[in-house]
């Protein structure tokens, strides 16, 4: 299975309470980020951590479990911490790449061959799938040949450029075409958001009024990490006992755009100027952007210079286009676009 969707969705989260589930269900569940493995030894590293310490038997004690490295071509230093007692492997640099490789090649298909060993089906979560390209271009080739073998094991990928992670399992002169299930997470309805925020602030000892609410969620549209943040900050400023209202919720959106400021400054100043104009129209007006009304309504240049600005914000994961319908991604961002370059 692929999951992708925007960053803030909570991907993470939601797979991590997966997780949980399955172990439950007595499945061996094993994780890597990618983001934290800029390069073929750092993933073979963080892949032999996760397979020694969730996925080979825990009747053996950590040191005789190293015996399932035995066969890989390049052996792993291993490094224990002397307060946690927890091991952490390397791969020298120095080792040559065609050896490095047969090595993640067989460190990949451990836990297929751990699984049936113990009679336990596997569950391998990639998180931050994309990166996988930039680690090394010839990655999905080579995990596409393991995994293919491995009816036992279960692989699901996450990543947050959805570009990107389209290309990867929609192109059919990919490896992974077809390979996995596309799952697009999406935002949160209104309904079960606000019976969840309800019960949060009355666990609290607090009560949001349904105007703050209802605004609350008019301004982050269901977005989860935005909703959620803004909350936290209406709770803060909401004593116990007493309800927020929405002179309370405007004093907690200020807070939020203050906490917020350096990132969106620092997306506005590597934006280039016709990237800037699309972004003020958008936080006025999400919409059609490259109709003629909508140009001439927010004095925007030539169809192909906006088409240009779309996909460039788009790969930044800054708007999404649907079928023509261009969104600003992050609610707080058209916020804080308004409040500095919008109308007063």
């Amino acid at each position: 299975m692929v999951v992708f969707a925007p960053r803030r969705y909570g991907k993470s989260s939601l797979m991590w309470r997966v997780a949980q589930e399955l172990v439950r269900r007595r499945v061996l569940v094993a994780s890597v980020d990618l983001m934290t493995t800029p390069t073929v030894a750092k993933l073979a590293e963080k892949l032999a951590r996760t397979i020694h310490a969730d996925v080979a038997s825990k009747k053996e004690k950590a040191l005789e479990r190293l015996r399932i490295f035995g066969s890989l071509r390049v052996k792993p230093t291993v490094n224990v911490d002397p307060d946690t007692g927890r091991l952490s492997f390397g791969f020298d640099a120095g080792h040559r790449p065609e050896d490095l490789r047969a090595t993640l090649e067989h460190l990949l298909a451990l836990p297929g061959q751990l699984g049936l060993e113990r009679g336990r089906r596997v569950a391998l979560i990639f998180d931050e799938f994309q990166e996988v390209v930039d680690i090394d271009p010839t990655l999905p080739r080579l995990m596409r040949a393991v995994f293919q073998e491995q009816p036992e094991v279960a692989h699901v990928y996450l990543g947050s450029k959805r570009h990107m992670m389209r290309r990867l399992f929609s192109d059919e002169n990919e490896p992974f075409w077809r390979s996995a299930k596309p799952v697009e997470l999406g935002v949160i309805a209104p309904e079960p958001f606000a019976a969840y925020i309800v019960e949060r602030f009355g666990a609290g000892g607090r009560t949001i009024d349904p105007e703050a609410l209802d605004a609350v969620l008019r301004t982050t549209r269901g977005h989860p990490y935005a909703t959620q943040e803004l909350c936290y900050f209406l709770w803060q400023l909401t004593p116990k006992g007493e309800a927020a209202g929405v002179a309370r919720l405007q004093a907690a959106l200020d807070g939020v755009l203050r906490s917020e400021n350096a990132h969106f400054a620092t997306v506005w100043d590597h934006a280039s100027a016709q990237q800037r104009l699309l972004l003020q129209a958008l936080a006025a007006e999400p919409g059609h952007a490259l109709t003629t009304d909508y140009r001439r309504r927010h004095d925007l240049p030539s169809p192909s210079t906006v088409q240009s600005a779309v996909t460039a914000l788009e790969r930044q994961e800054l708007v999404t286009n649907e079928r023509g319908d261009v969104r600003i991604v992050e609610p707080f961002l058209s916020e804080w676009v308004r409040a500095r370059f919008g109308p007063p």
